[in-house]
């Protein structure tokens, strides 16, 4: 009879040597993965200045209108040619800019495509064309 008391009797102790396994496992795993996860190339960074840069933004903007008008900037522009050696001219003193192309929507898709063909061969290859959100208008 007493044996069988025995057996229905609650626990008052716990045994945690299972749970500080796991807990000791885990944190292994842990310290192992975050060391693997720091190693990497070891690259000489440059430092920026606190100053704030006061240049002007490069990037130069060619408008085509309507009527087929080119703009460099705000500046009109006569022809392609004239186009084509302002760039280079800035292109000697800035060798890669960016530039943003804005064609209006009823101007003939070939005076753009020139345009771009003659950013190709000026190898200036950072080039954005500006569109407008669909449903917004302009004015």
């Amino acid at each position: 009879m007493a044996k069988a008391q025995e057996e229905g009797a609650l626990y008052d102790d716990i045994n945690v040597t299972p749970m500080l396994d796991l807990a000791y496992v885990l944190l292994i795993i842990f310290i192992i993965m975050t060391t693997a996860s720091v190693q990497g190339i070891k690259v000489n960074l440059p430092k920026a200045s606190n100053t704030p840069s006061l240049a002007k933004p490069t990037t130069k903007a060619i408008t085509i209108t309507q009527d087929g008008t080119l703009y460099l900037d705000a500046y009109p522009v006569a022809s392609l040619q004239d186009l084509e050696s302002r760039l280079m001219a800035y292109k000697a003193s800035t060798p890669q800019f960016p530039i943003v192309v804005k064609g209006d929507s009823a101007v003939q898709y070939q005076k753009v495509i020139e345009v771009l063909d003659l950013l190709g061969r000026l190898e200036l290859t950072q080039i954005g064309l500006v569109t407008q959100r669909s449903g917004v208008k302009h004015e």
